[in-house]
């Protein structure tokens, strides 16, 4: 499986140019007016793994196949998104379908680009929108829960089920405080809440788009920014759009690493935000190898070796009878996979095995 993030924020924060540069496509217009992006934008892009190269030379592979991240570039909120204002309805909408939420804030200073609220202060910014997904959630909920609860005091233990996870949930955005920070114990629990599709239950991201200088270390607004994730225990990238922008013209890898050097960078923003991103939604990746392709895929943590067989295909999962299995340090140590069988580093996992990150496996099935 993959993963998807919404990139959201206020109007002119360079959500657009930051999804055109991770995209490396030209496929969201960006320009200098509120509501230029209407209509979500959506790219895949390779996930980065320095791991393929090695296991691709160690095997021999001819081919290798990265998983993927895909992108969605949403339209930009205004206050009063939860009544409808701007594109609220379909900016709420659009955000529903995605796994997380990557919220680009504004940290630069311009005087040629406007902000859509007269000053830069990304704090503010990040509460406009919290506040309208809060309010969109409130809505929602306090819609749903009255006919819920006249079932569960009719004995409908379903409906009772339901209030049960609602009741605390409503109570925290009441309180001025997202979905997300209600923490439930059991797996049933979890479910209903995912079952809810609540905007403030998603995993957030934010992302400084600050200028070129200060793309390394960061400046005064992403400082503040830092400080106001850490109270929520949230996470942070610090990221220049403008500068992914020049790295994704560039032809070749060599060119980017020499570019980004230049800038006292070791990495490209997009790699940044992947790394945060497989950390927020808790993924792993595992691989197949072969002379033909070696295969990066994506799983959730805490998988079991069933569910990683089910990625590759459905038949491997419901046929499913063990897995050969080598960790990506006794692969590359033992020279590939005769080596590791040789040494005695392959190993044959059942059912319960849960999937760890740099598994390689070779998926034993019957159906």
């Amino acid at each position: 499986m993959g993963f998807n993030c919404g990139i959201v924020g206020l109007p002119n924060v360079g959500k657009s140019t930051l999804f055109n540069a991770l995209t490396q496509t030209a496929a969201a217009q960006a320009a200098n007016y509120p509501f230029c992006t209407i209509e979500p934008n959506v790219g895949r892009v390779a996930v980065p793994d320095p791991r393929l190269e090695k296991l691709a030379a160690a095997a021999k592979s001819a081919k290798i196949i990265p998983t993927q991240l895909e992108f969605v570039d949403i339209a930009g909120l205004v206050r009063g998104a939860s009544r409808g204002e701007g594109l609220g309805n379909q900016f709420l909408a659009n955000i529903r379908e995605v796994d997380a939420i990557v919220h680009v804030l504004r940290c630069f200073e311009d005087a040629d680009i406007t902000h859509v609220e007269g000053a830069v202060d990304p704090v503010r910014d990040a509460d406009i929108i919290e506040t309208e997904l809060m309010l969109a959630d409130l809505d929602s909920l306090e819609r749903r829960i009255v006919p819920l609860e006249k079932k569960a005091k009719g004995g409908d233990k379903d409906a009772k089920a339901q209030v049960e996870v609602m009741a605390p949930i409503l109570a925290a955005l009441r309180d001025g405080k997202p979905a997300r920070t209600v923490s439930f114990d059991g797996d049933e629990e979890r479910r209903l809440v995912r079952q809810l599709g609540l905007l403030t239950a998603k995993p957030v991201l934010y992302a400084c788009n600050v200028e070129e200088a200060s793309a390394g270390a960061g400046n005064a607004h992403s400082k503040r920014v830092e400080a106001m994730a850490a109270s929520q225990d949230a996470r942070v990238v610090i990221i220049s759009a403008a500068i992914e922008a020049e790295v994704a013209q560039l032809a070749s890898d060599e060119e980017r690493a020499e570019f980004l050097e230049t800038l006292g960078l070791e990495e490209t923003g997009l790699a940044r935000v992947i790394r945060a991103g497989y950390d927020l939604l808790h993924l792993i990746t595992f691989f197949t190898v072969g002379p033909k392709e070696t295969h990066a895929w994506t799983l959730q943590k805490g998988a079991r070796a069933p569910q990683a067989a089910g990625v590759i295909h459905t038949d491997f999962e419901r046929g499913f009878i063990r897995a050969e299995t080598i960790s990506y340090a006794d692969f590359i140590a033992c020279g590939g996979e005769a080596g590791a069988k040789d040494a005695g580093k392959m190993r044959l996992e059942g059912k319960d095995y849960v999937v760890q990150d740099g598994d390689i496996f070779h998926f034993l099935f019957n159906v």
